[in-house]
């Protein structure tokens, strides 16, 4: 059963997210297993909520139901930590936080994001999305930390980081698959500095993309300063889950280096990196990995607070 698990976390990852799972080859083949085994749980979720598939297509009447489904996954989960689950993905939680005793809450907090998703949450500071943000990938950055033993407190809020870092970059790439599906991530002030509009019908079409694009850059210039803060994580790593981490840092900080250089018209299409670029850099990656004690403290001033 426990390989049967792995084995459908590992698919998952794969399927979920092709950065993710390049940068997991590297990992110790039980925190590699427990890591996608995590995956594949918060991927189900969130294309449960979504209306997707592993994170691609949307029904076009996915926000029908949205708070029904997330209470059958509050009862799914609350069912898999108290040892009762049937399906294999919250068998494959339930396995995760035991073995890695991490706090069954953290499993909450992230559904609390989707539910953020379902309530239809407004967005109008930075501090605004960066609450939602630890909630949807903050969080699972801290419990992926932990399945690689990390227990430090500072070290966890750096793990949190490059999960804020992920995300952002992620509303950067989406701003118009986000606008044209009715939502809309980046902050309102962020929007409205820049000379864009804030209503999704009018933040999608075209005459409008040069200014949209100043406002995802604004929020990749946030995303830059959680980067690196993250970096001054890996040295509390060991080897290999530090490269897997600055591996997974470098990829998809990627995303946005090519938004920034092509600019609006980036979103014609899915904004990303070529395979070979993504191999390069998570090669690459392995240099820091072994130089990590040198890596400098970066002060974390001014930064978002996880809950505690």
């Amino acid at each position: 059963m426990a390989d049967a698990l792995a084995q459908q976390g590992r698919a998952s990852i794969k399927a979920g997210s092709k950065s993710f799972a390049l940068a997991s080859k590297v990992l110790p083949p039980r925190i590699r297993d427990d890591a996608s085994m995590l995956y594949a749980w918060c991927r189900y979720c969130d294309d449960v909520i979504d209306g997707q598939d592993m994170g691609h297509g949307q029904t076009l009447d996915y926000r029908e139901g949205q708070g029904e489904r997330l209470r059958v996954l509050h009862a799914q989960t609350a069912d898999a930590l108290a040892g009762e689950a049937t399906d294999p993905i919250f068998q494959g939680l339930a396995k995760v936080m035991e073995r890695n005793a991490i706090p069954h809450s953290h499993a909450f907090e992230l559904l609390k994001g989707f539910e953020m998703d379902a309530d239809e949450r407004v967005y109008q500071t930075v501090g605004d999305i960066l609450d939602y943000s630890y909630h949807v990938a903050g969080v699972v950055g801290v419990m992926m930390a932990m399945i690689m033993g990390v227990r430090e407190k500072a070290t966890l809020d750096r793990a949190c980081d490059l999960g804020l870092a992920f995300q952002l970059t992620n509303i950067a790439r989406d701003v118009i698959d986000d606008a044209k599906a009715d939502r809309v991530f980046v902050p309102q002030d962020l929007l409205l500095d820049n000379g864009a509009p804030i209503e999704p019908d009018l933040l999608s079409q075209p005459q409008n993309w040069p200014a949209a694009h100043d406002a995802a850059t604004g929020l990749l210039d946030v995303a830059e300063g959680y980067y690196a803060s993250a970096r001054t994580g890996i040295r509390d790593l060991p080897f290999r889950c530090a490269w897997a981490i600055s591996a997974a840092l470098s990829v998809y900080r990627e995303i946005g280096e090519v938004l920034r250089r092509e600019g609006p018209d980036a979103w014609h299409g899915r904004v990303g990196a070529s395979n070979r670029r993504k191999m390069i850099l998570a090669l690459a990656a392995g240099g820091p990995a072994m130089l990590r004690a040198r890596v400098e403290e970066t002060p974390r001033d001014g930064f978002y607070q996880r809950p505690r």
